[in-house]
């Protein structure tokens, strides 16, 4: 079981910025990919960027330029750094792993609010 402890999200003006961190905790191995994921009302699940544990990284195109993903391996934390933030960044951001190989089930966080105003 792996357990993902989000932080950060809230309100911020278009324009601004906000950051976002993710723990893992339990069984945690060495290959794996964690990333962030949103979902905005009435839409469906959508990647946003993902890095793998060798530094692999992937962004949507809509936020390339704009966000920015990190990790620290030794204490299985990933970051979403997030730039010029726009209205349509609203969303619920969830944070995921997965093994990599992949065996077995994602896991996900609880989600954290984005909300970016006009």
């Amino acid at each position: 079981q792996v357990q993902l402890t989000e932080s950060g999200g809230g309100l911020v003006q278009a324009g601004g910025s906000l950051r976002l961190s993710c723990a893992a905790s339990g069984s945690i191995f060495s290959g794996n990919v964690m990333g962030w994921y949103r979902q905005a009302r009435g839409k469906q699940r959508e990647l946003v960027a993902t890095m793998t544990s060798g530094g692999t990284t992937n962004y949507a195109d809509s936020v390339k330029g704009r966000f920015t993903i990190s990790r620290d391996n030794a204490k299985n934390t990933v970051t979403l750094q997030m730039n010029s933030l726009k209205p349509e960044d609203t969303a619920v951001y969830y944070c995921n792993y997965a093994r990599r190989p992949a065996f077995g089930m994602d896991y996900w966080g609880k989600g954290t609010l984005v909300t970016v105003s006009s």
